[in-house]
């Protein structure tokens, strides 16, 4: 059997061979964590699509909530108008947001350049609703995703910099 000469592997164009692979492989596992959770609550509407209205009461009941407090009455009424087709829309749109999240998150497990910018630009679009609730209803969940969205942004933005910066020098 011939052996043929050793030809250097290169790697698939539009791979960021500089950028840490542990720093896109973190933010990787935080997108796919939130395509599961998303994928998980289009499961949930399903199984429970004709139960919401009761499952609200339940829950309030579970948690010790009077359904005179005024959330209570608006979760209440809510559970009580998400019908069929709103169902049906909720279970889609989470399937799609799932499918966007796992893309990007194994667009950015492997490297790829249009993964660093998707995750740039959708976290980017997403700062003036977190900024807009961690102002309205400021507590520790909105807080914590208002950072953990705003590192992401600026890791990416920094990444995707020192790669122009490098073209640049390189040519």
């Amino acid at each position: 059997m011939e052996s043929t000469p050793h030809r250097p592997q290169h790697p698939p164009h539009g791979v960021d061979e500089h950028a840490s692979k542990a720093g896109l492989r973190t933010v990787a596992t935080f997108e796919a964590v939130k395509g599961i959770l998303a994928f998980a609550l289009a499961i949930t509407l399903f199984f429970v699509r004709d139960h919401i209205e009761g499952l609200a009461a339940e829950l309030l009941y579970h948690l010790h909530i009077g359904f005179d407090h005024r959330w209570a009455q608006k979760l209440l009424h809510s559970a009580s108008t998400f019908d069929g087709p709103r169902v049906w829309g909720a279970m889609a749109g989470a399937l799609a947001y799932a499918a966007v999240r796992f893309t990007e998150a194994w667009g950015l497990w492997h490297q790829r350049v249009w993964a660093e910018w998707f995750a740039l630009l959708s976290g980017a679009l997403y700062l003036p609703l977190e900024v807009v609730a961690v102002i309205e209803h400021p507590h520790w969940l909105a807080i914590s995703l208002l950072v953990t969205n705003l590192a992401i942004v600026l890791y990416m933005l920094e990444i995707r910099v020192r790669e122009m910066r490098l073209r640049r020098i390189s040519k």
